[in-house]
């Protein structure tokens, strides 16, 4: 049988056994635990119970609600039954589940209390069961309600159903989840991870990162997203190590467990994003806490402000690491736990990890410095998106992955990324890069973060335009900001209109949404 991700899972927990596996913290308090040896038995039981209501190798499982212990649980009965996870954002609204019910042709929807409205409502010919398993003879979705709201107990899920070990037949290359990614038009693309994709990225970060069972990770990132669950869950759960898990993210919580240095809760890793950071480091201004246990801070799926960095060394005692990976690839650099770490530089190709800094025009290599597209291959790449071909074709040159990624290549091998390809401004046929004139905007002391778009314009195409924050308590005209601006560049780069923001608008993995930053702009009259 093949290296798969419930067959490494299986082999970590038979090796660690009654240790801890999963600490379970809602709003702020441990609410409950189970261990490794737990963890396998019972999500044993969850795929039988899942292949007693039909689930077979390829299926897709949707599993809509809150983070909980029980959406691991379900999780990896998916994988053992070879079926398809596709973990979705509790907070998506109708029309956006209509359409992943579609695309999915999900045969089991597993759901939340709060979210089993929602996907009755559309799906109406759907059948819910409990997790007492009835045949179903017909075709229909079936819908099977957790409660999600009350602490984890073993009798949740499947309770009638064996929890013996079981080899289903599972390959390599066969798809293992589906991780839905924004389109640059159009509706969202399931990047497909497979087996080999996961257990690649597992083994990168567990290399590069050096974790050991030894190690516990506070864990406050969705599972929805790459981050949260290949990133940190599956490889911590491989590595044998110990995941406090948070229901969501709090400053305080963190602080709090990332701060405690004896006790179930402790902790030498935690993975977050920028603003997760620089929200901690507001709460603790002039505290002075203590972190020299914790030996990773990695920062990503947003850029880290080389100001930012310095914040967090000087806070949390240590450097961030910071590093780079998206939801078709899962992570492909990293700076060194051992070594230089430099601000603003997403690091080094992470093994097996092959890349390129190519010209989007001529598809010609660069030379070092030079600014190009990123290219990407190796057994961590997907093999593209589900049921989508014409966006699989395009997003691959020869076996090269089209990151849609700026960026470059210095002297000792660090990359950096320099802006997204499709947030490119072309003004008067000239091509302008947002991240250049943030940059430069976010250099003034008065300014706390900016993002720049453009907008359509007769004259010009599209024209700049800057939305600004400001620091607590200072003032600022966009006059001043535009001054500013064209100390630094050339006219035709600086912004025509700026707008102040108390905070700009983020999803929740900490990424601008530029298209609500356009938006904004669009239905903003300037004064």
């Amino acid at each position: 049988m093949d290296e798969t991700l419930a067959h490494l899972f299986n082999q970590t927990a038979l090796r660690v056994g009654s240790k801890e596996a999963i600490l379970f913290v809602r709003r702020g308090r441990l609410e409950s635990r189970i261990t490794y040896s737990r963890l396998r038995q019972i999500s044993n039981r969850a795929a039988r119970g899942l292949m007693e209501m039909g689930l077979k190798k390829g299926d897709r499982v949707i599993l809509f609600m809150p983070k909980c212990v029980e959406q691991v649980l379900l999780h990896l009965g998916i994988q053992k039954v070879g079926a398809i996870s596709v973990i979705l954002n509790p907070g998506f609204k109708k029309d956006e589940m209509d359409y992943f019910l579609k695309d999915t042709a999900a045969k089991i929807v597993i759901v939340g209390k709060k979210e089993e409205a929602l996907i009755r409502s559309i799906d109406e010919k759907s059948k819910r069961v409990g997790t007492t398993v009835v045949p179903t003879p017909d075709h229909k979705r079936l819908i099977l309600s957790i409660d999600t709201e009350t602490p984890f107990t073993e009798g949740k899920l499947f309770l009638g159903s064996s929890s013996q070990i079981f080899d289903a037949d599972r390959s390599s290359h066969d798809p293992a989840i589906l991780i839905y990614t924004s389109g640059t038009t159009g509706q969202p693309k399931g990047a497909i991870l497979t087996q080999q994709n996961l257990i690649q990225d597992a083994k990168n970060i567990i290399h590069t990162w050096e974790i050991t069972e030894r190690d516990g990770l506070c864990h406050a990132l969705p599972l929805f997203h790459v981050h949260g669950l290949c990133f940190a869950l599956h490889t911590l759960l491989i590595a044998g190590g110990k995941i406090v898990m948070c229901d969501e993210f709090s400053p305080e919580t963190v602080i709090d467990i990332l701060s405690r240095q004896k006790g179930k809760l402790v902790c030498t890793i935690f993975m977050g994003v920028p603003t997760m950071y620089l929200r901690m480091i507001e709460r603790m201004e002039g505290e002075g806490q203590d972190f020299n246990h914790i030996r990773l801070l990695a920062s990503g799926s947003a850029p880290l402000l080389p100001k930012d960095f310095e914040r967090i060394k000087r806070v949390f005692g240590t450097e961030p690491v910071e590093r780079e990976g998206m939801s078709e690839t899962g992570m492909n650099f990293s700076n060194p736990i051992r070594g230089v770490k430099k601000p603003g530089s997403i690091g080094l190709p992470l093994p097996h990890v092959e890349a390129r800094v190519v010209d989007p025009q001529t598809l010609q290599d660069l030379e070092i410095g030079k600014v190009g597209e990123i290219w990407l291959r190796g057994p961590n790449v997907s093999p593209g998106y589900w049921r989508k071909p014409i966006e699989t074709e395009a997003a691959f040159v020869n076996g090269w992955f089209r990151t849609g990624d700026l960026g470059k290549k210095d002297e000792e091998g660090y990359y950096y990324i320099t802006d997204r390809l499709k947030h490119i401004i072309i003004s008067g046929g000239e091509n302008i890069s947002p991240k250049e004139i943030e940059s430069v905007i976010n250099d003034h002391k008065k300014i706390l973060e900016s993002c720049v778009v453009g907008i359509p314009d007769e004259n010009w195409g599209e024209k700049v335009v800057a939305a600004v924050v400001l620091k607590p308590k200072m003032t600022l005209t966009a006059k001043e900001v535009q001054d500013h601006c064209k100390h630094h560049l050339l006219d035709w780069k600086c912004p025509k209109e700026v707008f102040f923001l108390k905070e700009l608008p983020r999803n929740k993995m900490g990424k601008v949404m530029k298209d609500e930053v356009i938006r904004f702009f669009l239905n903003s009259p300037v004064e």
